[in-house]
């Protein structure tokens, strides 16, 4: 009897070195996961370290977060879209409409910030409901809704814009989401909250395993993603509170950009959503599945539905933080780049164009992906048609990769 004990106690009581061989079981057998957006983000701040120097400064690095904060919110709703092998081409005009709703509505007629903040969510719901209708119960393809929504979402920017007039945003609360910064100490704070707050989790997820039976993570192992997690929250946190201002005596520039702590917690929030509720569980089915989940008693329908709603909500959140950094709105808010950036920003950290794999934190992977190539090639000198054509392949190489992953995944039986 007792040997039939021991393999079960190494079981439940895994090390860090088989939860490596674990990880590299699944990598070799097509699921990468995140990990070539964690190499291609790590390689390209290498290179634009050493080409330019001034892209490691402080300064620097808070005008990332500035720049992508915007497209990463975006890609944030994209990703509930993408799970379900569905595609919203309006989000980026979306932001927009939602972007001049919040302006109309502060500027023109002059209400408060949270009155403008509300009504231009509510915009986004509406949007994803009309959208999210059309492809449940029409049963029009996502791609033709969405692309005439695309184009029918600029005229309606130029009418809430008075077919050209560009509208500044003054009120102090919203101007200050991509313009200002945390005081270095609730900076901290905010860190220390969040690393223990992560530990805890960690070890309650693991004695709830544990509890049931169920293999646990080891003590090793969660205090090494801890440790991992307080060295680069605490090298951002430092690097960010530094003095930025050339001239401190004037102005003092240092501290955590306010828009950092606001992706965080949509990252939370939208991770829990996906990953320890019901409705989660329901996109992922849906995704790899949909008729096999309608069997199995899904409201197809309505997570499709609800799908696109979190994207629209998104996209209007994306439009508030654009408007916030511009302090304007004008007919090109959510227009160019924004939509494909945001879908870029998702593929290329690793969700799926093929639907039921994906993770809200691949939009924030590869939203810094994307800001970095542009931010990079900027300081570099380099033109806007260089970007878009790097981006673009760096977009077409994550397709490539993801791809060829479903097949290996697939031809190993892991899917």
């Amino acid at each position: 009897m007792s040997a039939t004990l021991t393999p079960d106690r190494t079981a439940e009581a895994p090390s860090i070195a088989s939860n490596a061989r674990d990880y590299l079981e699944r990598v070799r057998g097509g699921d990468m996961g995140a990990l070539p957006a964690v190499f291609g983000l790590l390689v390209l701040c290498v290179v634009f370290a050493i080409l330019r120097p001034a892209f490691l400064t402080s300064i620097n690095f808070a005008n990332l977060f500035t720049q992508g904060a915007a497209v990463t919110v975006i890609a944030m709703g994209l990703v509930f879209v993408l799970l379900l092998g569905e595609i919203d081409l309006s989000a980026g005009f979306a932001s927009g409409v939602c972007a001049a709703v919040l302006a109309v509505t502060l500027t023109n007629i002059g209400l408060p910030w949270y009155v403008g903040v509300l009504l231009a969510i509510a915009t986004g719901v509406v949007i994803g409901i009309v959208l999210g209708t059309l492809v449940a119960k029409l049963g029009i393809p996502s791609f033709v809704v969405t692309l005439a929504a695309f184009l029918a979402f600029q005229g309606l920017v130029l009418v809430l814009v008075d077919e050209g007039t560009n509208i500044s945003i003054r009120d102090p609360v919203i101007v200050a989401i991509a313009n200002r910064n945390l005081p270095p100490a609730l900076g901290w704070a905010l860190f220390a909250v969040g690393v223990a707050g992560y530990g805890a989790l960690q070890l309650m997820r693991a004695r709830k395993r544990a509890a049931r039976g169920l293999v646990a993570d080891p003590i090793s192992l969660i205090a090494l993603r801890v440790g991992t997690l307080a060295v680069l929250a605490g090298f951002a946190v430092y690097f960010l509170n530094l003095e930025r201002s050339r001239n401190a005596v004037v102005v003092s520039l240092k501290g955590v950009p306010i828009v950092v702590p606001i992706i965080l917690v949509l990252l939370i929030l939208w991770t829990f959503v996906l990953r320890r509720t019901a409705f989660g569980r329901h996109i992922y089915a849906v995704g790899g599945n949909a008729e096999a989940a309608r069997r199995a008693g899904i409201g197809v329908d309505r997570i499709k539905i609800s799908a696109f709603v979190i994207c629209s909500s998104m996209a209007a959140v994306g439009g508030i933080l654009a408007a916030s950094r511009a302090t304007s709105v004008d007919p090109n808010t959510g227009g160019a780049n924004v939509l494909l950036f945001a879908v870029g920003a998702a593929v290329i950290g690793g969700t799926s164009l093929f639907g039921g794999k994906g993770r809200v934190l691949d939009a924030v992977l590869g939203g810094a992906v994307v800001a970095v190539i542009e931010n990079g090639m900027g300081l570099m000198g380099y033109p806007a048609s260089v970007k878009y054509m790097v981006t673009g392949c760096v977009l077409l190489l994550a397709a490539g990769v993801d791809a060829l992953s479903r097949k290996r995944a697939a031809a190993s039986g892991l899917r």
